[in-house]
């Protein structure tokens, strides 16, 4: 893990110890083929047009998880730096998603019907509310297809 800057530091030097401006980051494939870097290794000092730390934002409204793990948004913007910026789509990423979904629906089937109340105890799991343990990888795409589950009961 390392130190992030929503507002890159070589751009705005007045921000670079401001509480809002610093995000807890993956190394995102640090020392990687640039194919590879992800995350803050890849933004560098690119811009993003919202922060995740910032719930004015509404960045977890915004993103999307397809079944073949794409992580997408209906603002174009937004989606293009998912993809250009932060190179959120990299195969290695995109593959890990949907395995971690095929794993979950797998689990699922095994399990047989899940009533609310256990969907919603495997949310407060996978998103860390339950604070039972760590986020796991790819947590992000469980969680959300897990909400999508919730609406639809």
């Amino acid at each position: 893990m390392k130190i992030e800057h929503w507002h890159c530091q070589a751009n705005y030097p007045d921000e670079q110890l401001v509480c809002w401006n610093l995000l807890g980051s993956c190394m995102g494939g640090d020392g990687q083929p640039d194919s590879i870097k992800h995350c803050d290794t890849s933004k560098g000092n690119k811009s993003l047009s919202r922060n995740p730390a910032n719930p004015d934002h509404h960045v977890e409204q915004l993103i999307r998880y397809l079944p073949d793990g794409t992580v997408t948004s209906s603002d174009q913007t937004f989606n293009a730096e998912l993809s250009d910026v932060l190179n959120l789509n990299a195969a290695h990423l995109k593959n890990g998603r949907a395995a971690a979904l095929r794993a979950l629906q797998q689990m699922m089937m095994k399990r047989g019907a899940l009533s609310r109340q256990q969907w919603e105890r495997l949310l407060g799991e996978w998103s860390g509310e339950s604070h039972t343990n760590d986020l796991q990888p790819y947590c992000g795409v469980i969680v959300y297809w897990i909400r999508k589950k919730l609406v639809r009961r």
